[in-house]
């Protein structure tokens, strides 16, 4: 499938891709570009790249990964009416546990039914949670952590109606601001 044309309003290229799986599909690391992040310096830096979407809230962030068509870009703008900032849709910077947009993304959120739009956006947050969404929610699921992040992970359905509550309430766990008993969080 072809790519969504560039904003008119911006230089660049191409913003999105209409299947999600077009050339910058799944998780890449490349070289930044200058303007690409202001604290990754020198010739080491590596920046992972994932499709993704991150929101955070007092700048505390939390990717948003799933399959394409798994609400992730649904799910951010639920969380934004929830008080949370938009940092990343579509596809996310990762340097040293901070997440950024991808410069030519930046502000921009896909909004199935309404098209693409602009929004204030955080530059940067430390990332403190990752939710992965599928439909298969467990009662009460161990405590896992993403394999390459090394951040809790929990599992939620995008398109329960509590999905951003549990978010809310998943980060809080995370950050230790809310004890758990049993579950993802559980010691």
């Amino acid at each position: 499938m072809s790519d969504i044309p560039g904003d008119p309003g911006r230089s660049g290229g191409d913003i999105a891709s209409d299947d999600h799986g077009g050339r910058d599909a799944g998780t890449a690391l490349r070289r930044p570009q200058a303007a690409s992040l202001a604290t990754c310096l020198g010739p080491d830096c590596v920046v992972m790249q994932i499709h993704a979407s991150c929101a955070c809230r007092s700048g505390e962030g939390v990717l948003v990964i799933g399959a394409p068509g798994a609400g992730k870009s649904d799910l951010v703008l639920r969380l934004l009416a929830r008080g949370f900032d938009l940092v990343a849709d579509d596809r996310v910077d990762i340097v040293d546990g901070m997440a950024r947009p991808v410069p030519e993304l930046a502000g921009l959120l896909e909004v199935r039914g309404l098209g693409i739009v602009r929004l204030a956006h955080v530059a940067a947050a430390r990332l403190a949670l990752v939710v992965e969404l599928d439909n298969a929610g467990t009662r009460l699921p161990a405590p896992t952590v993403h394999d390459v992040l090394a951040l809790p992970k929990v599992r939620l359905d995008a398109w329960t109606s509590s999905a951003p509550e549990k978010v809310s309430l998943a980060l809080d766990c995370a950050l230790g601001r809310v004890a758990q008993i049993a579950g993802a969080f559980a010691a």
